[in-house]
């Protein structure tokens, strides 16, 4: 009990030190009507309230028997999305979002278990539907990378 209080008050320190940080940020220029730094603040807000119920919480959080033991298989899926995900931010910008997020999607799939064509069909299919909600619908630019002949 001790431990977790003691972590939630280390990470209330670094939010608040985050959100001293992010408070006086502007942007040479607005591209949403609220600016830049409304994003960051809120989830700053949003993580510290949680950390506040967890320093004052009268009980602490439990081990239950449904959730799956923290073992050698669980920590190499960890570190294994970990690997992914940095290599999808490696990717990003020269592969482009829908690529990359191919290349990162089917093998998230497959180490959850998934099969490998249902697993590239669904995560085709979903990259391509996300970049054009992101791009057409919510006028969010994403990079298409090597895909960037397909755009006008």
């Amino acid at each position: 009990m001790l431990l977790q209080r003691i972590f939630a008050a280390v990470l209330l320190l670094a939010c608040a030190c985050l959100a001293l940080m992010a408070w006086p940020y502007q942007a040479s220029f607005s591209y949403e009507p609220v600016g830049p730094r409304a994003y960051p603040l809120l989830m700053l807000g949003l993580m510290g309230l949680a950390l506040i119920y967890m320093l004052f919480r009268p009980q602490p959080t439990r081990h239950s028997e449904e959730e799956p033991p923290l073992d050698r298989q669980t920590l190499v899926k960890i570190g294994a999305c970990v690997a992914l995900l940095l290599v999808f931010a490696g990717t990003f910008e020269p592969l482009g979002f829908i690529l990359s997020s191919i290349l990162i999607g089917v093998p998230m799939a497959r180490l959850y278990g998934g099969r490998w064509r249902p697993s590239a069909v669904i995560i085709s299919l979903m990259s391509v539907g996300l970049y054009l909600l992101f791009d057409i619908a919510m006028d969010v630019p994403l990079p298409l990378g090597l895909l960037d002949v397909l755009e006008n």
